[in-house]
């Protein structure tokens, strides 16, 4: 296994192509982007989380822009002016992406005292590397999780809005399969990410708290309720529970300037309205054919149901 606090960026580091001339680079069985290497390596070594901060984890594509929404909200009740002016991965900073991802820290990080407030960060880091720096602080993770072959799609359609793809040409869908189903993924492989996170649910359910994409969407009433008794910030009636599933769903957040926007923010390469394609459940339908999808459900009752997780079929 790699030591991650003597890793900076190795040339030596397991290397594999996931589309066209892009590659991930392999740190202790999960594979990373080149360009987040560094500032990975920076939030394992540097980031020390205060008592009250709130991590959001997820894997790539898998609600994390409404899940920032919804908890942005439950924790700042007078936000949804926030939500009109800002994009939520603006609201919520990425610790590898946004926050550890210049030449210089966050201020809001290193210099004052914020113990009795609560900070929001977010992360795609899996937990098999970040279990440590959470346990050491007792902080509060949220990690949402999606049916995979959603998640597939929906990876696959937002990599095709990447500046590079004018470049480097379309992924095609059948490469992004093969590569989702290896494991040799950003973020990935995907069922170990889950499950990392689902186990550590498990153990410290006080910590760590584990939401599908798919029970937001059926009941988000019932799980914002729980979200917010998790977050130490129960609700004090239901019109407040309704105000903000209203503020937070699909057909508001995207109706805003803001997030129908085809600027590219400063710290990623995509516009700002890739981040509202659909929203739906069972996406993949209109994609995947019948051998694929039992393809990736074999491998679903294989790395979940196998282990007791009975999700994602």
């Amino acid at each position: 296994m790699v030591n991650i606090l003597e890793v900076v960026y190795d040339e030596s580091l397991p290397k594999e192509n996931w589309w066209g001339k892009n590659y991930v680079c392999q740190i202790n069985d999960f594979w990373f982007l080149p360009k987040f290497l560094p500032s990975t390596i920076r939030v394992l070594n540097e980031f020390k989380p205060l008592p009250n901060d709130v991590i959001l984890a997820s894997f790539p594509k898998t609600g994390t822009t409404w899940l920032k929404s919804l908890v942005f909200s439950i924790v700042n009740r007078s936000s949804k002016e926030s939500l009109v002016k800002h994009n939520p991965h603006d609201l919520v900073p990425t610790l590898e992406v946004q926050v550890f991802g210049t030449t210089h820290q966050s201020s809001s990080i290193t210099t004052h005292d914020e113990s009795h407030s609560t900070r929001l960060y977010s992360t795609h880091i899996p937990y098999q590397l970040l279990g440590n720096t959470f346990y050491s602080s007792n902080c509060r993770v949220v990690y949402i999780t999606r049916n995979p072959k959603d998640t597939l799609v929906s990876m696959w359609h937002f990599t095709n809005k990447w500046k590079d793809a004018d470049q480097d040409g379309p992924w095609h869908l059948e490469e992004a399969i093969e590569k989702f189903c290896s494991g040799v993924f950003p973020g990935g492989p995907y069922y170990d990410h889950v499950m990392g996170f689902r186990k550590a649910s498990l153990e410290k359910p006080k910590n760590i708290f584990l939401i599908t994409y798919e029970e937001l969407m059926k009941d988000a009433k019932i799980h914002v309720k729980r979200l917010a008794e998790f977050l130490g910030c129960p609700f004090m009636n239901e019109e407040e529970v309704d105000e903000i599933v209203k503020n937070c769903s699909f057909d508001i957040l995207s109706s805003y300037e803001v997030n129908k926007s085809g600027d590219f923010p400063s710290w990623f390469q995509v516009p700002y309205n890739s981040f509202f394609r659909q929203g739906v459940l069972g996406d993949h339908k209109n994609y995947l054919d019948a051998k694929t999808i039992e393809r990736i459900d074999a491998l679903t009752r294989d790395k979940f149901h196998g282990a007791g997780f009975m999700y994602g079929i």
